[in-house]
């Protein structure tokens, strides 16, 4: 399937590229060291980083996956996940956002070079590093795969036009430009979907009653599921319990969210930031998954046939039902390169923070100047760009099992770190040796819970709103029995 694209639709999306790149170019005018080009100077306000926040934590995957959520048997009830985030995020600025805040830190990892020491500080790192690069190299490589159906492009020049598009605006730009892009690319999805509600209401005959009629029929409007099942992802437990671990691990102690929370003017701005988001984002889902709920009552009339995956639902209406060379079609294209530039962005700026100031500056025996640091932040950054459109080319290579089986084990890291941070936090006694061996036993478990066990229809017995928890809990409790058989000598300050 190829979008028909008219000559309003090709203007809105330049325009989308044009406008990034050009926020990318204004905003290097204030990068005169390295702090500007890394935290923003600590100035932005709350509401971008708001913005900024939300964006990043939605990928392509989010504009047209959980609409497919919303077209299948599961509805509205994927709700109960984004309840889990709001309490996870109130916890994390309770109890992780005030170490961020107590020095000029510049990545989340410094933390645990003060409380453990320099190996658990590089571990932690290492393992941002790996997993967020690799994860989200498939993740333009799954965005290249819409833009390549949608665009007809060669599928190795999409790839390689998202990538570029952001790597000039994050160069040039830095965090201050990642951000500011963000809150655009946010506004621009958020209308494309709004422009997709009335859209396919206008496109059901009865209208409104009777896409409630069927919503009703077939119960896709129901949001709680008491019934507790390990193996099923969309209940109240898993959502409650399983969403809040999971975003506490990924807004606490990833640096890609944390080197936001550092650009803001003080901690209770960050603070606003991080709370308020979490009902943006309850927003941004339900409207998403209404969008499923539509489709579906859509494609459930005489004379639609969907396509046999959902996630290619929302995708197919477009390129075959959107109103052509009205520009709504390029509205949709454009939101859904914002989602995917706007991950790749915050990727780019967080990973050249973690090398720079985890690796590189603590191994130099001569500080190297400001203007080294911001010289090699902007090379770092288009290096790391470099490598994640690599990734998403070569993915193409891939069965579609083992993209999946990566990005599960990118998502690791949550689990982990929020172990380790933990450990630190509400353990005194624990140090470095707990740090590194509840990392590797967490790693271990999760590894076996994820691939190894087996139900009978050869999936995993352990839902994925579950393995946040899983990993947290084997790392923060391999330190503490590890901490009583060698606790640390040196008292903490």
């Amino acid at each position: 399937m190829t979008a028909d694209l008219g000559i309003i639709d090709g203007v809105v999306m330049l325009v989308l590229i044009a406008t990034s790149i050009a926020i990318g170019v204004w905003s290097s005018r204030k990068n005169r060291d390295v702090e500007s080009y890394l935290v923003g100077g600590r100035s932005l306000p709350w509401w971008a980083i708001l913005g900024s926040i939300v964006a990043t934590e939605t990928s392509t995957a989010t504009v047209l996956s959980i609409p497919g959520v919303g077209f299948g048997e599961t509805g509205m009830r994927w709700l109960q996940i984004a309840f889990g985030y709001i309490v996870g995020r109130f916890i994390v600025v309770r109890f992780l956002l005030p170490l961020y805040f107590r020095g000029r830190l510049l990545t989340a990892y410094q933390v645990l070079d003060k409380r453990f020491g320099g190996l658990t500080k590089t571990a932690a790192s290492l393992l941002f590093l790996v997993t967020r690069n690799m994860g989200d190299g498939l993740r333009l490589f799954l965005a290249g795969v819409i833009v390549h159906s949608l665009l007809g492009l060669s599928f190795s020049l999409s790839v390689i036009l998202m990538g570029a598009v952001t790597i000039v605006y994050t160069f040039f730009g830095g965090l201050r430009s990642v951000i500011w892009n963000d809150c655009i690319q946010f506004v621009i999805y958020m209308l494309g979907g709004g422009a997709a509600v009335v859209i396919i209401l206008n496109q059901i005959p009865g209208g409104w009653e009777q896409l409630m009629d069927f919503a009703s029929d077939t119960d896709r409007l129901r949001v709680l599921e008491p019934t507790f099942n390990l193996s099923k992802p969309y209940n109240i437990w898993a959502g409650m319990i399983g969403g809040a671990v999971l975003t506490i691990g990924t807004h606490g102690t990833d640096h890609m969210m944390v080197q936001r929370y550092l650009s803001a003017r003080s901690e209770r701005d960050a603070g606003r930031a991080v709370v308020l988001s979490s009902f943006v984002v309850l927003f941004q889902f339900a409207l998403f998954l209404f969008i499923g709920v539509q489709l579906a009552c859509f494609y459930s009339l005489e004379g639609h046939v969907a396509p046999e995956k959902p996630d290619q639902v929302f995708a197919h209406f477009i390129v075959n039902y959107f109103p052509h060379n009205t520009g709504l079609i390029g509205l949709m294209l454009a939101a859904i390169l914002a989602a995917a530039m706007s991950t790749l962005s915050s990727s780019l700026s967080a990973s050249a923070s973690a090398v720079l100031n985890d690796f590189y500056v603590p191994n130099c025996r001569t500080p190297p100047s400001d203007r080294q640091q911001l010289k090699l932040s902007k090379w770092l950054t288009l290096g790391f760009g470099l490598l994640q459109i690599a990734i998403g080319i070569f993915a193409v290579s891939l069965a579609e099992t083992v993209v999946n089986n990566a990005l599960t084990i990118a998502g690791f890291s949550a689990g982990l770190l929020l172990g380790v941070f933990s450990l630190g936090v509400l353990v005194p006694r624990a140090g470095q040796a707990s740090a590194l061996a509840g990392l590797l036993v967490g790693l271990v478990v999760l590894s076996v819970v994820k691939f190894v066990l087996k139900n009978e229809a050869g999936a995993s017995p352990v839902a994925w709103p579950w393995l946040a928890l899983i990993g947290s809990s084997a790392t923060f409790v391999t330190g503490l029995v590890v901490s009583v058989m060698f606790p640390r000598k040196e008292t903490i300050e």
